[in-house]
């Protein structure tokens, strides 16, 4: 397999383009990237900014560049002998307008050639008038009122033949079926003799084999037909003024008046005869019968199970991997698959072929793992995207002795207590009352079905089945298990048997025999024939594909927005309620990784990430002051309460909010001092942020209901705080800010160095080689600018080693030097000595002293090469040189580093400060006197 050496995220759509990419290609070669890693490029709706809302699996996004383009991308790239990894999305695709597959669906119904390509419910067995058809949520009001207000309109297109819905921006096709509907009392043309093909026409569409067909051959003459008598009446309406005419009458008849409601009968009996059914969009928690990408209503769920829809998916995909221009794939949201394990061995199975080689491509997976959790063994996969490693590395820098603390100043400051496991419960248990109810009532549906067979469980009620399957989801301890016809792992059956003991044990049901009739249900332990185990098998991979989503929304959308005690915390895969990471445990966990996934991505920034990876590295350096956070904190409360306002009797912002703006502050603040229309742009990000958080959390606000007056008096506030004459709080939040600033550099320049040299490949996300002071999507895809990182990067190369120290001084270390240039020294030793990093031994290392418990190392070893990576952690006490983020030499005095015996009697040189060391124990006040961090390698 090949396997990355590092790799570089970039996020393409019209604003950066291949074109775009390809010349950044040189720059990425320089600072020592080997593979260009991209977002989904494959064509989605015109606009996208993500690529996640793909239309069309077989053709490129033209927004982002042709054929063309992107060869001389893939070029540029292999003339730099660099790679390419995609990521792509095989669980959902963007529906509407621009999906002329799922266009196909609302007109054909059961019948359309592409039914089996969605993942829709076509017998929903708690709706029987939607059988057949699709729930389609778009209304912005009650549909009655949206039709009597003429909202609705028939629509032919003439050159085409055919008929559709039109709502606002919104297009629905009308079955060819029901096309003799709105010709009912139509009076007949005259005067060219084209009345009898006329209605030669519309007997031919009464014809036509109807939606409910299922054979291959009858719906394969429904479509031809259809389109063959769309060509007619296409043909009639040209040749013929008259037929126009005709045509033209009906359409204006059947759209009604709006001042007589009775005339809308028509158009209601021919919008009843369709495939799907327009309704109020509030309705779709409820209602809606379609898979979706979590809750959102136009990114249907596709069955990339069914081998058709895997080809049509991936027919583009594999090509690029067969010639070459594509070196490995990223996969989007794998829990939200059927079968995860069986996409990943056909994929593979699939990319052998095309290379015509039998080993893997380079895989990994967007897998949101638990501490306690690991990646399946069995699948075909190099690891995960890299949030597990995120939140191990993050805990280094968080101090426990602040845990206590910061948990007393948060209560105080809320004025009372918050318990993370039992709100997590609780947004879970909201999440799947609103917008994912629709799914757990066709959860329990499916369940009472089984209950129904067997005589112990007969008398389960659909009332008393969801709500014990809605506990055992909200106490879920993982995104999903894996259990397929083979039966359930031993990981799957603990994670199944906690959360069915943690609800049984909080229900208040008289009965709770259901939950281990559930038990049995979800880990297999069930007899009787084949249907019945068949039915069984089909509610388990359901409900698999429910976990995911009501946590990932229950967790990262709300819970996380939140619960604010230390927010550094507070990021996808992370769990609040762990409070830090001991070196012991992070050498652990890079040694299993080492074993198990050498190749798994490292990651500390991705697009998802709710902070820029420097913005969590400066408010975790408040667990190391809780008391100077605590003093502060409430002063400015103090400082700013008359800019607060009360909305419905109580302030706003909430308590909660104004503390994590607190934060947000001190996460974000620039090092440099803003000109007016500097802190203008500064405030405005602050306020999109701030109001994307409160939706989020749906405490006083959401995206569904917005409270627009508290909204409103939140942001004002937000405002008022960095308003220039608000002197009182700026003055004194402004050296704490520069204070908790120059921490969190030394925390990232550490986290950097670990991320290069850890175990697995690392992953850049774009621009954070320079101080990544961005907050939550869309903030963290501004563009980035690239012509300063290349001149940057250019002038670093030629400094001179003995000159490292100078770009920690002040007006230096604030542009982001020293990380840019830590990344290029990092990456360069990667390239120059792949095999050391690739799959060389691990070997903690330990320091002797005082300031021990402030140090991270660690060796990587391989057939006598070895390198040394010693990083600094905590140092919110360490004194610095003034004028400098250097920490002063003189603090780590008496402490020292001695080397395993297997390394010691080397000479070694820095590769960050050009120094050079030898023994077989180091000096730290030696090793860290020009800068903050060492990379020594052996000569």
């Amino acid at each position: 397999m090949r396997v990355p050496r590092a790799t570089y995220r970039v996020q393409l759509n019209r604003s950066f383009t291949f074109s775009d990419a390809m010349r950044i290609v040189p720059y990425l070669a320089s600072l020592g990237v080997s593979d260009l890693y991209a977002s989904p490029y494959l064509e989605a709706r015109p606009g996208s900014t993500h690529g996640y809302d793909i239309t069309d699996h077989n053709a490129l996004n033209p927004e982002i560049g042709t054929h063309g383009h992107h060869e001389r991308l893939i070029d540029a790239l292999h003339k730099h002998d660099m790679g390419h990894l995609l990521d792509i999305v095989p669980n959902h695709m963007g529906v509407g307008q621009d999906n002329w597959r799922w266009l196909d669906v609302l007109e054909n119904g059961p019948a359309s050639p592409y039914a089996h390509f969605f993942d829709i419910d076509w017998q929903p067995v708690n709706r029987g008038e939607l059988r057949g058809k699709v729930l389609l949520p778009v209304l912005g009001d009650h549909y009655g009122r949206v039709l009597e207000r003429g909202e609705l309109e028939v629509v032919f297109d003439a050159g085409e033949g055919s008929f559709a819905v039109r709502y606002y921006e919104h297009r629905f096709p009308l079955d060819p079926g029901t096309y003799p509907m709105i010709f009912e009392g139509m009076e007949e043309p005259a005067g060219d003799g084209r009345t009898l093909e006329f209605e030669s026409v519309i007997t031919a569409f009464s014809n036509l084999p109807g939606r409910e067909e299922t054979d291959p051959e009858r719906i394969a003459e429904r479509v031809r037909d259809a389109a063959v008598n769309k060509g007619r009446l296409a043909r009639l309406c040209e040749e013929s003024l008259e037929v126009a005419r005709a045509v033209e009458g009906c359409v204006e008849r059947i759209n009604g008046e709006r001042a007589k409601p009775e005339s809308f009968d028509a158009l209601h009996r021919l919008l009843e005869e369709q495939a799907y059914r327009l309704v109020y969009w509030r309705v779709a928690s409820d209602e809606i019968n379609y898979r979706r990408f979590f809750s959102i209503n136009d990114l249907a769920g596709i069955r990339v199970e069914d081998g058709r829809v895997f080809d049509e998916t991936h027919r583009l995909i594999l090509r690029l991997v067969g010639e070459g221009k594509v070196d490995g794939l990223r996969i989007d949201h794998i829990d939200g698959l059927y079968d995860p394990a069986g996409y990943l061995r056909r994929l593979q199975e699939e990319a052998a072929r095309v290379r015509g080689e039998e080993d893997d491509l380079y895989v990994v997976v967007e897998k949101i793992l638990a501490p306690h959790e690991h990646l399946p063994e069995g699948w075909p996969v190099a690891g995960t995207t890299g949030y597990d490693f995120l939140n191990q590395v993050e805990g280094l820098f968080i101090d426990p002795a602040g845990e206590r603390p910061l948990g007393r100043v948060y209560r105080r400051f809320l004025g009372r207590e918050e318990d993370f496991e039992e709100l997590l419960v609780g947004c879970r248990r909201m999440i799947m009352q609103s917008s994912l109810a629709s799914e757990l009532n066709v959860l329990a549906r499916r369940l009472l079905a089984i209950s129904s067979y067997g005589r112990r469980s007969y008398d389960f009620t659909i009332n008393v089945l969801r709500e014990a399957l809605a506990g055992i989801v909200a106490h879920f301890p993982v995104y999903r298990t894996y259990v397929d016809a083979a039966g359930p792992s031993g990981e799957d059956r603990r994670y199944v048997e906690w959360a069915v003991s943690q609800a049984k044990k909080r229900s208040t049901a008289a009965d709770t025999t259901v939950y281990d009739f559930i038990r049995d249900v979800l880990l297999l332990e069930v007899e009787g024939p084949e249907e019945y185990r068949g039915m069984v098998l089909g509610f388990v991979m359901k409900f698999q594909q429910y976990t995911g989503p009501v946590m990932a929304k229950g967790m990262e959308d709300t819970a996380l927005y939140r619960y604010n005690r230390l927010v550094s915390l507070n990021e996808v895969g992370g769990e609040p309620g762990r409070f830090g990471v001991s070196v012991s445990a992070f050498h652990h966990l890079n040694a299993g990784r080492r074993r198990r996934w050498p190749h798994a991505m490292l990651a500390t920034a991705t697009h998802d990430t709710k902070r820029g990876e420097d913005v969590r590295a400066r408010i975790s350096v408040l667990s190391e002051i809780p008391d100077e956070w605590r003093g502060h904190l409430f002063r400015w409360s103090r400082t700013n309460r008359s800019r607060r306002r009360e909305v419905e009797g109580r302030p706003a912002p909430d308590r909660n909010d104004e503390y994590l703006l607190y934060q947000t502050l001190l996460g974000t603040w620039p090092n440099h001092e803003m000109d007016e229309g500097e802190l203008e742009e500064y405030a405005g990000r602050i306020r999109r942020y701030l109001q994307k958080a409160m939706r989020e959390a749906q405490v006083h606000t959401s995206w569904v209901n917005v409270n627009e007056e508290y909204e409103r008096a939140a942001l004002d506030f937000a405002s008022a705080l960095l308003d220039p004459e608000n002197t009182l709080f700026l003055e004194d939040f402004i050296p704490f800010a520069r204070r908790v600033s120059r921490l969190g550099a030394l925390n990232g320049l550490s986290r950097t160095l670990l991320k290069l040299t850890s175990p697995g490949v690392p992953d850049v996300y774009q621009g954070t080689e320079l101080w990544d002071l961005s907050l939550v999507d869309p903030d963290n895809r501004r563009p980035v600018d690239y012509a300063r990182r290349r001149e940057m990067l250019a002038r670093l190369q030629d400094l001179p080693s003995g000159e490292v120290h100078t770009l920690l001084s002040d007006g230096r270390w604030e542009e982001g030097a020293p990380k840019l240039y830590l990344t290029w020294r990092a990456l360069e030793l990667r390239r120059e000595r792949p095999a050391l990093f690739e799959g060389g031994e691990y070997i903690p290392v330990e320091a002797e002293g005082e300031m021990a418990g402030h140090l991270v190392a660690f060796a990587r070893t391989c057939a006598g090469d070895a390198a040394l990576t010693i990083a600094p952690r905590l140092c919110a006490h360490l004194e610095r040189f003034p004028g400098s983020i250097l920490p002063d030499p003189e603090v780590w005095e008496g402490s020292r580093l001695p080397l395993p015996p297997e390394l010691s009697g080397r000479t070694w040189g820095d590769v960050l400060s050009g120094r050079v060391f030898e023994g077989g124990a180091f000096s730290l006040r030696e090793l860290f006197s020009s800068f903050p961090a060492a990379l020594l390698v052996s000569e």
